[in-house]
C-alpha cells in the first residue's frame, strides 16, 4: 500500500543545502519553480524547503538511515570536511551516528552492531 517516504527540512539558503548534500554524496536538483530542492542517494530521498524564518531552538528536522557500515559512512562525511558525531553501538543493537546539516536538522545513521 504505501511505497516510499521522504522527510522535507526546513533551510534558509537553498544553494547553500545542496551544496551541503552534494559533498555528503548526494545527486541533488531544485525544483524548477524554486524554493525546493532535491537530494537522492542510493534510493533515498530527502526534500528541501526554503522556510523564512526558522526558530532554530524550536524548528528541528530529522530522519534515520539504515547504512551497510555506519563506521565507512562517518568516514566518508567526515573526508568531505563535515563535522559526523561518530557511530557508537547503542543498547537497541545500532551502531550510531549522526550529522547535523546547515540549518540544524538531523541525519541519524545506523547499522547492526558488530558481534
Amino acid at each position: 500500500m504505501f511505497k516510499r517516504v521522504a522527510p522535507i527540512f526546513p533551510v534558509r539558503d537553498l544553494d547553500a543545502s545542496l551544496a551541503h548534500y552534494r559533498r555528503l554524496g548526494f545527486a541533488t536538483r531544485e525544483y524548477e519553480g524554486g524554493g525546493y530542492g532535491f537530494a537522492t542517494l542510493d534510493g533515498i530521498e530527502i526534500h528541501l524547503g526554503i522556510v523564512t524564518e526558522v526558530d532554530q531552538p524550536t524548528t528541528k528536522s530529522s530522519a534515520y538511515i539504515w547504512v551497510e557500515d555506519a563506521d565507512e559512512v562517518a568516514k566518508a562525511w567526515h573526508a568531505a570536511g563535515v563535522e559526523v558525531h561518530p557511530p557508537e553501538d547503542t543498547e537497541w543493537g545500532q551502531h550510531e551516528g549522526a550529522l547535523v546539516d546547515l540549518d540544524g536538522n538531523v541525519i541519524r545513521f545506523g547499522s547492526p552492531m558488530r558481534r
